[in-house]
């Protein structure tokens, strides 16, 4: 056995990461009045001079001014706008930030005020929540993880960087990489599905869309990681809810997306609303300090979710405001957005030494790096006359080819896709002229450009076709009447195309579902379509996994196309068509129903694991053993073969890994079809044997290729200490690497079959 104490952030293959050493002390509450409460950083920056010099310039109330974000009139939370209140503070130089503020005009006019009318003239920094595009939306994270392509999450994030920044904003509340196995949880779709590796490498291609290199660019954004931490696993998949998470679990699943970011740069980390085993994430110094600045070396700052701060009252861990104000702001959070507390209480908790000015000057300089990062003290203002002011035909293409990435072929039987574009084609279902297509957290400032709906994009993609359009039911599935005209015209057509799924409001923050079906009679729109005996397809919109039991086994084929954005009914025509050939992969496990939840491939073994001839096995009675769908299902119209992974080595040294050396796996993979088209492949680990029971797969490679009809390639992966160790339940954080059997598989799902034996000496 080996075991690394020491704190090391080991080099990623494919994207991902791991935590570094762990705390020196899991203290649930703050330091004690007088404790050190400054936290260290990375070596003083190129602007620390400066940094010092204005804060020997700020009175108290200055400083704490800096601390406190304001909402613009947009409303993300309870209480609404402080419209006013932001204009008071940012001319009497107490305000940090603004939320919800975008236009260069506008954003100008409140920064004339923080620059020209208050004494020392500090700009504010305009934060946005642009998640997945501002004016040209891209399909949602979830749907962008779906691509196993980094370069998709990258291209959303440039293109919302250059609309946004250009617009007046400088900070964007985007990646979001909470792991989750809860489909239930709305917020699922902003994020990127079950895998901490998967996420941790779209985590650092979004960081980088955004900030790319200098964030002083008039085309970048700070990003900010969130939610901090272990937000997606909320009981019962109720947003805000309790979390009781191991340190284990904590290390292995859903810190390492967040190194990731921290590695790749990331400018802020916003806290999240749960509980984390008893205490509320904003008061939870472990992660905020001990783990993300004085492990991580995050230079950074951390800012609150909305009234996340005060909301600790509500969950029983402070008494008031004011001691709400003391745990939030000891426990790691320089910013607070909306709720007020640190702003207000800040000067009678420095004098009754609650809270120190050394940590006070330690968050303020977090913040105004970032503003001398930015570049705001040069430059404070947007240039009105080259304010991007809607979609290009370039972020148009950009987003259309990144919306057809997405797409996932769950089910295509007797290869009825592609279609043929000649012929008759009816367009059923309720979002088959539905605009409803940008996802849950598109913004109000992307509603004036209206998406291509996939009934237009028939229309285009098959001029000579005869098309056909019936609704047979609306959206939430309650109006029926038109099923009946939908089964005539799928019975007078060759072929049916039926556009189902779940509206963009029943997912995304503060929408979770109970019941993960087809809403209302939708399901019997399908059945009724599969009456008629007629060829048809059906197209799934939504912003989570879905349960199909009740149509899937008599619908042909399946398309998952999720949120797919502006050019979402272009993209999807581009794939039913075969444009496209899809090679989009589950980034998230679909179970059969919902009382199978929580079901992830990456589950532990159990003594007793399922056995069909033993009763006495962990199964349901009611239910087939195994998920509708599996974590990186996805077909094609073309076939590829996988080989088995070559290592070039078949043991190896503990202690070498611990050194860097790294195991290289070579996977051969062959186009056997006649289609061009693309392939992820995928590569699982499983350690069977270890002192703290493994899952029994883990995802520890990728790598989406493009193969013409016949042609081959072999792709190479590097397994290293990082992905060959796992965290143990120790506090202070202990990373091993013990000696034994490692199983490698290959393949194009988490069922892959091919493997190697690595043996660890």
């Amino acid at each position: 056995m080996n075991d690394v104490r020491r704190r090391t952030v080991l080099a990623a293959a494919g994207g991902a990461a791991v935590a570094g050493k762990a705390a020196t002390a899991h203290a649930q509450a703050p330091p004690a009045p007088g404790a050190e409460a400054a936290r260290p950083g990375r070596e003083p920056g190129p602007y620390e001079t400066r940094i010092q010099a204005l804060m020997a310039r700020m009175t108290i109330d200055e400083k704490l001014g800096q601390l406190q974000q304001l909402a613009w009139t947009g409303d993300t939370g309870p209480g609404g706008g402080q419209t006013a209140a932001a204009e008071k503070a940012a001319r009497r130089g107490r305000l940090g930030s603004v939320l919800n503020i975008y236009g260069a005009r506008t954003t100008n006019t409140l920064q004339r005020m923080a620059v020209e009318e208050s004494r020392l003239g500090i700009p504010l920094i305009f934060g946005l929540d642009v998640i997945h595009g501002m004016w040209t939306t891209f399909p949602i994270p979830l749907g962008q993880a779906a691509a196993f392509d980094p370069a998709v999450a990258e291209w959303d994030a440039e293109v919302s960087a250059r609309e946004a920044r250009s617009n007046g904003v400088h900070w964007t509340f985007s990646p979001m990489m909470d792991v989750t196995h809860e489909p239930r949880w709305g917020r699922i779709a902003e994020g990127d599905g079950e895998d901490p590796y998967l996420a941790s490498a779209l985590a650092a291609a979004k960081t980088r869309g955004y900030q790319g290199d200098d964030l002083r660019s008039r085309h970048r954004l700070a990003a900010c990681a969130k939610h901090m931490i272990a937000y997606g696993g909320v009981e019962g998949g109720r947003d805000y809810n309790t979390v009781d998470v191991s340190e284990a679990r904590l290390r292995n699943t859903y810190l390492p997306p967040f190194l990731a970011a921290v590695d790749a740069g990331v400018a802020t980390v916003m806290a999240s609303f749960n509980t984390v085993s008893g205490v509320p994430a904003h008061g939870y110094r472990h992660a905020l300090t001990e783990i993300l600045t004085e492990e991580w070396d995050f230079d950074g700052f951390v800012v609150s979710d909305y009234n996340g701060v005060q909301e600790m009252i509500v969950h029983g861990y402070a008494a008031d405001r004011s001691d709400a104000a003391e745990l939030a702001f000891n426990a790691g959070i320089d910013m607070e957005m909306a709720s007020t507390t640190i702003n207000e209480y800040g000067k009678r908790l420095l004098r009754s030494g609650r809270i120190t000015t050394a940590r006070l000057d330690d968050a303020v300089a977090r913040i105004l790096r970032l503003k001398f990062r930015l570049g705001l003290f040069e430059h404070p203002y947007a240039d009105e006359d080259t304010a991007i002011a809607g979609p290009t035909k370039a972020s148009r293409a950009a987003a259309r080819e990144a919306a057809g990435r997405t797409m996932v072929l769950l089910k295509n039987e007797k290869s009825t896709l592609p279609l043929d574009r000649s012929g008759s084609i009816a367009v059923v279902g309720p979002f088959a002229d539905s605009t409803d297509l940008r996802g849950s957290w598109a913004g109000t400032w992307a509603e004036a450009f209206r998406p291509v709906t996939v009934l237009d994009a028939v229309k285009d993609a098959a001029p000579k076709a005869r098309i056909s359009h019936v609704q047979g039911v609306d959206a939430a599935g309650r109006n029926n009447r038109g099923i009946a005209r939908a089964a005539s015209a799928a019975r007078a057509t060759d072929v049916t195309v039926v556009v189902v799924g779940e509206a963009a409001t029943l997912s995304g923050e503060a929408s979770v579902r109970s019941d993960l079906s087809l809403p209302g009679r939708q399901e019997r729109l399908i059945t009724a379509i599969a009456d008629t005996g007629a060829p048809f397809v059906v197209v799934l919109l939504s912003g989570r996994p879905l349960t199909m039991a009740g149509w899937l086994d008599r619908t042909p084929a399946v398309l998952q196309a999720w949120h797919p954005g502006i050019e979402g009914g272009n993209a999807i025509a581009d794939v039913l068509f075969g444009t496209v050939n899809p090679g989009g992969k589950l980034p998230v496990t679909f179970p059969r129903t919902v009382g199978q939840i929580p079901v992830y491939y990456n589950h532990e073994n159990t003594g007793r694991p399922y056995d069909r001839a033993n009763h006495y096995t962990s199964k349901y009675l009611d239910l087939a053993n195994g998920p509708q769908f599996p974590f990186g299902h996805g077909l094609s119209y073309t076939t590829f073969d996988i080989g088995e992974p070559r290592l070039s080595v078949s043991r190896v040294r503990a202690e070498a890994l611990r050194k860097g050396d790294t195991v290289e796996v070579a996977v051969a993979v062959r186009n056997t079809g006649r289609r061009k088209g693309d392939e992820v492949v995928q590569l699982y680990i499983r350690d069977p044997v270890a002192s703290i029971v493994q899952p029994v797969r883990r995802l520890s490679g990728f790598r989406r290729v493009g193969l013409g009809a016949g042609k081959s390639t072999t792709v190479r992966f590097r397994l290293s200490a990082e992905e060959l160790g796992f965290w143990t339940q120790d506090p202070h954080g202990r990373f091993l690497i013990q000696k034994g059997e490692i199983q490698v598989f290959a393949g194009n799902s988490s069922l892959a079959k091919r493997g190697r034996t690595l043996t660890i000496v």
